[in-house]
């Protein structure tokens, strides 16, 4: 049975809906007269909403029953309903189905652009799309809701990951028969996700290893910023409260930390990391000076952190508190002179890893910034 489908949004951009698809798209251009493509309040997306002086561009796609039902998949578990309209193509009229938000919250904010969508967004809608349909198979739409902005940082990451590899002089340089995944399963999803897989990998006598089972803790990439003061040789560091040190049981769950966050999907690490540091801190940053970039645990959690020492001028850095109230951070800010910084190292009162790492890396490179000021 063939089917019809006006698409507005960011299905008009082929690779994904053929992505989403599982094969090529059968389109041709096509309007809906009376509508607006608008994107929608705090999102990328867009939605379709009513204007009578408007007309709507997008494409009709036709497709058959295991095209439209991925579709549907992919589409429904985001507020989105199926709605009979009339669009116009090149040869006439004709009856489709538009995926519309009409009972949904979403309110219109201002005209949606395509070009300006994908030059940012694309490649990590893209390669999300497999992860998106396997949470609508197994997940409810609030859970798929509550994790997609999370599922885009993921994709971001693996795109950045194979973008960038790290150099492989001494260890193994992997073909792609090294490892063979047989099965993969997502038992938990929301902010973050658990994923656990049945595997084999190339060991070093050359034979494939027993099926093993593995789980991760999938978390997308972040960025880490200690901001120094040359001329005052002072640093700022954050306290806030965590998880983590409370799970483990460790009696002050308080941590002292550089500026961290998660790096935005179209967003490179500096740039994450100049506006983590606005945002926690409400510092502009002279100079990024990278530390190193890592897997802080790699047994088991997916997140791979850049480092920076940023350049800042302290003299009037404020300590209070501050943080997003929107998601319930409670941020201290300390300024400490750096022999105060390598006290507290010493002590064991730092115990963050990418704050240490970054103490360490200031310390063999502080007289170099400071005679360069």
């Amino acid at each position: 049975m063939s089917h019809c489908f006006f698409l507005f949004g960011t299905l008009r951009h082929r690779p994904l809906l053929e992505r989403v698809l599982g094969g090529p798209a059968d389109t041709c251009a096509a309007t809906l007269p009376g509508h607006a493509v608008m994107r929608a309040a705090g999102q990328s997306f867009p939605i379709l909403v009513a204007d009578p002086g408007a007309t709507a561009d997008g494409v009709l796609l036709r497709t058959d029953d295991a095209g439209a039902a991925r579709l549907r998949l992919y589409e429904e578990g985001y507020e989105y309903a199926l709605r009979d309209v009339r669009v116009q193509t090149a040869a006439g009229p004709v009856a489709a189905q538009v995926f519309a938000a009409d009972d949904s919250p979403l309110q219109a904010e201002a005209p949606w652009s395509l070009d300006v969508w994908a030059a940012r967004y694309a490649p990590a809608t893209v390669e999300a799309v497999d992860e998106v349909l396997d949470l609508a198979r197994n997940f409810t739409p609030a859970v798929q809701q509550a994790r997609y902005p999370m599922v885009l940082v993921r994709a971001d990451s693996a795109l950045r990951a194979r973008a960038n590899p790290a150099p492989a002089t001494l260890r193994r340089t992997p073909q792609a028969e090294d490892l063979c995944v047989d099965t993969l399963r997502r038992p938990y999803a929301w902010f973050f996700g658990v994923e656990e897989a049945d595997l084999r990998f190339r060991r070093f006598d050359g034979g494939l290893s027993p099926r093993v089972t593995r789980a991760g803790f999938v978390v997308g990439d972040a960025v880490t910023v200690l901001p120094y003061d040359p001329v005052t040789d002072r640093v700022m560091l954050v306290e806030q409260y965590r998880f983590g040190p409370h799970l483990r049981g460790d009696p002050n769950p308080w941590s002292l930390e550089p500026i961290a966050g998660r790096i935005d999907p179209g967003e490179d690490p500096e740039t994450a990391a100049r506006r983590e540091s606005t945002e926690e801190a409400g510092l502009t940053l002279r100079q990024l000076c990278p530390v190193a970039r890592c897997y802080p645990s790699p047994g088991a959690v997916t997140e791979y952190i850049f480092m920076y020492v940023g350049l800042a001028d302290l003299s009037a850095a404020d300590e209070g508190v501050g943080g997003a109230e929107a998601e319930a951070e409670d941020i201290r800010a300390h300024v400490i002179g750096f022999d105060r910084l390598m006290a507290l190292v010493s002590s064991g009162e730092a115990e963050n890893g990418p704050l240490l790492a970054t103490a360490f890396w200031l310390a063999l490179h502080r007289a170099e910034l400071r005679a360069n000021t």
